[in-house]
């Protein structure tokens, strides 16, 4: 077997061929755009160590510039192929679960204002109960995590039910609403909540309710046992600065908050359908999209499923070598995604750079 170190070599000099990009037709106007973008990543990926990496633009509808870094497996040197290879997603996958609460919503099969034990009754009473609202918003005192172990999970659950027994008897951190605390294991009770609510379980609601009609065929749960077809390997660097394969876990104790494949392709579709609102009811994008109050007024910058921010609303997404930046610009309609195979990255920053460039492509040809 080829060790890695020799094939990250050879990934550096492919860099300078091009090796496995794939532009789609772009108007003219973007060109510099692009080749300034282009210029970025290709020093992101050698600086950080990087693997590979996609990314994908779209403005008003249209997507404008689809491309491919590097590899998606290093050791069997398999090219990242824009749009097509799947990598973990991490946190979006909070935005996806929202995304069905408001399907609900808009179809008065769930109150955001009803306790969580409304939709979920196995879960444990709490001195407070919070609302299916201040869950989705961080404000429901749920824990986040606590340990390594937590993070990399290698156990295997059978249900969603199941997998909340890592914090369902645990005492809330404050009283709902009182303060904002970030909560993967909140968004996995959310999704035992889409289960009370629809009466499908999780998964199949999000297969049939949000994917499909939005023709994501490519966004899925990222389960071990099955073979996923372009799924790309996973990788972290280590204390050594050694690029090496990241450790195993399963994440079937988190599908809701963080355990979703998915491409640049779909996440765009999900993207356009907020903008075009397809997917879910202006009334109730725009209460998902407004950053949260607190009991004492503050605000937040979350909303539910989605970080508000002054241009629009965003979300990243951290797991087990995945990276995941996906930000929506409102009054552009611009949607950018960017998705890597490598653990503990921020992409933040460079994603908002791109943006911007873009934008002003389209400002300066008007």
């Amino acid at each position: 077997m080829k060790k890695i170190n020799y094939l990250f070599g050879l990934l550096i000099i492919c860099f300078a061929v091009g090796c496995g990009r794939t532009d789609t037709d772009h108007p003219s106007k973007y060109e510099q755009a692009i080749a300034r973008s282009k210029k970025l990543l290709d020093s992101i990926q050698v600086e950080r160590r990087v693997p590979g990496l996609d990314i994908a633009v779209s403005i008003d509808g249209s997507v404008v510039w689809s491309e491919g870094f590097g590899y998606a497996d290093l050791e069997h040197q398999v090219p990242v192929m824009p749009g097509v290879t799947k990598f973990r997603i991490g946190s979006v996958s909070k935005s996806l679960t929202a995304t069905a609460i408001g399907k609900l919503v808009d179809e008065g099969k769930m109150d955001l204002k009803k306790e969580i034990q409304t939709y979920v009754p196995y879960f444990p009473e709490k001195k407070y109960n919070p609302t299916i609202a201040q869950v989705a918003g961080h404000l429901g005192g749920i824990r986040h995590y606590q340990q390594y172990e937590e993070y990399y999970q290698m156990n295997h659950f059978k249900s969603l039910e199941a997998s909340l027994s890592i914090f369902s008897e645990d005492t809330l951190l404050f009283e709902p609403g009182s303060r904002y605390r970030y909560s993967s294991f909140g968004y996995n009770l959310l999704g035992a909540a889409i289960e009370g609510a629809s009466g499908l379980d999780y998964l199949t609601y999000m297969e049939k309710e949000v994917f499909a009609p939005l023709e994501m065929s490519n966004t899925c749960a990222d389960r071990n046992s099955e073979v996923i077809l372009n799924r790309t390997s996973f990788y972290e660097v280590d204390t050594l600065g050694k690029l090496i394969n990241a450790p195993y876990v399963n994440n079937s104790y988190k599908w809701a908050g963080g355990g979703f494949i998915s491409t640049t392709t779909d996440l765009i579709k999900f993207g356009q359908s907020y903008l075009e609102q397809r997917i879910l009811s202006e009334e109730t994008i725009r209460e998902f999209t407004t950053a949260q109050q607190l009991t004492d007024g503050t605000r937040t910058k979350y909303g539910l499923g989605w970080y508000v921010e002054p241009t629009g609303y965003s979300h990243p997404g951290g797991s087990v070598g995945g990276i995941a930046e996906f930000k929506i610009y409102e009054e552009e309609k611009l949607v950018i995604v960017l998705l890597s195979n490598l653990s503990w990255m921020n992409y933040e920053k460079e994603v908002e750079l791109i943006a911007e460039d873009f934008i002003a492509a389209d400002i300066k040809m008007e």
